[in-house]
């Protein structure tokens, strides 16, 4: 099989895949609540009824506002040919290390939060308020994550410390400091909620409240094939894996579900904890991501000592 087969499989896998794992986590969250809830596939249906829908924008939105879903959706595409899955071997692999997924993932951020401000609306100013502040306590805990990776495995390229790694307590430690980055990532409770529009709690929400339709669409998608972009990033560091040669269909398969049940325990831990844990203070979340911060150093310094 050809790269160029491989590399738009991957693209597909990550669209394909990623609202499932959206909606996984929300049915084991309902099970564990002991509630019957929606169909795991609701994402699925949400996004086809996004897509057939009519687009309102607001007239004082400018070019900036219209452009913004399609500069979400193509970073975070990029993102997903970073990632290992079944290509290894690319020209974007050269630059495809943790430090350029943090900036790629940064620019739909600054773009979300912009186009937030452009309508004028006040709860999208409150959001991208929010989610600058959270940006900027999310990015250090990460730049320690990426330096504890650096000191263990000499490089900070996807694809050249897969497979070359045993589990230790750096990884185990990093992994977990990159579990409570995600949570602030991926817009999930305590530090966030996806469930509600409440105008206390919400952040990710409110910077996309002015949206609708396609546009709408491709924001939701883009933040579902990102959790799981950062799924398999914290899946990376805590399962060793090997790159293998894939040259069959059935290859393919094998390896597309090992990817799967690596990541599925990741969804059972994420489920558990948001319904474990109630939504914290705007103000708490410093001490949250401060304590993610510690974990960025605790693993560097036991990477340091060879632990």
């Amino acid at each position: 099989m050809n790269k160029i087969t491989l590399f738009f499989l991957q693209l597909i896998f990550f669209i394909v895949v990623a609202p499932f794992l959206s909606g996984l986590i929300t049915k084991i969250k309902n099970s564990l609540r002991m509630r019957k809830g929606q169909s795991i596939f609701q994402p699925y249906y949400n996004l086809i009824k996004l897509f057939s829908k009519i687009q309102v924008v607001s007239e004082t939105a400018s070019w900036i506002f219209r452009v913004t879903p399609f500069i979400l959706i193509s970073s975070t595409l990029t993102v997903a040919l970073l990632v290992p899955v079944f290509i290894f071997s690319n020209p974007l692999y050269r630059m495809g290390d943790f430090i350029a997924i943090i900036f790629i993932f940064a620019l739909g951020r600054f773009f979300l939060a912009l186009a937030a401000l452009d309508t004028g609306s006040s709860f999208g100013g409150m959001g991208s308020s929010r989610e600058m502040f959270i940006a900027s306590l999310v990015e250090p805990a990460l730049c320690l994550v990426v330096f504890s990776v650096f000191l263990q495995f000499g490089s900070t390229n996807l694809s050249v410390f897969s497979g070359m790694h045993a589990v230790s307590v750096s990884s185990l430690v990093g992994a977990s400091a990159l579990f409570l980055v995600v949570i602030a990532e991926t817009s999930r409770v305590p530090v966030d909620n996806q469930e509600t529009h409440l105008e206390l709690t919400m952040v990710h929400e409110a910077m996309a409240l002015e949206y609708s339709g396609a546009s709408l669409a491709l924001i939701e998608l883009a933040a579902q094939v990102k959790q799981m972009i950062w799924f398999f990033l914290i899946a990376q560091i805590i399962f060793p894996i090997t790159t293998l040669s894939l040259v069959n269909l059935k290859g393919l398969f094998s390896w597309g579900l090992w990817y799967l049940a690596r990541i599925l325990i990741i969804v059972i831990t994420m489920a558990i904890v948001e319904v474990s844990v109630a939504k914290m203070r705007l103000f708490r979340v410093a001490d949250f991501l401060g304590f993610a911060f510690v974990l960025g150093i605790i693993a560097s310094i036991c990477a340091i000592l060879g632990a």
